[in-house]
């Protein structure tokens, strides 16, 4: 598995509208059989700024399958707005250091 985050610096769309597209393109992930999940997180410090991680089957599977499989296009199309305000597009393999509380 591989993760890859994008991390949005908005300069010239408010944050409502990007959550807006990644709903709209949502469809388009879950349907991608590379795509294990995702997660757009709004950083509370600064506004403007916005972090999606996506989970993959592997960095090969997202850009040789996913890109230029059927599902990119219209995934595509709902977030290309948005894509000059990347700051940040980077694939990360995960560590064995992680940890979550699974009780309340």
């Amino acid at each position: 598995m591989i993760v890859e985050y994008i991390r949005y610096e908005l300069k010239t769309h408010q944050p409502g509208e990007l959550v807006e597209a990644y709903r709209l393109g949502a469809p388009h992930l879950e349907s991608a059989p590379q795509c294990l999940g995702y997660e757009l997180s709004h950083c509370v410090e600064e506004p403007s700024s916005l972090t999606l991680r996506i989970l993959w089957t592997s960095t090969e599977d997202h850009l040789q399958g996913f890109r230029k499989g059927p599902h990119f296009p219209l995934f595509l199309a709902a977030i290309r707005p948005f894509i000059g305000e990347i700051a940040e597009m980077r694939h990360y393999a995960p560590t064995d250091v992680a940890w979550t509380r699974t009780e309340g």
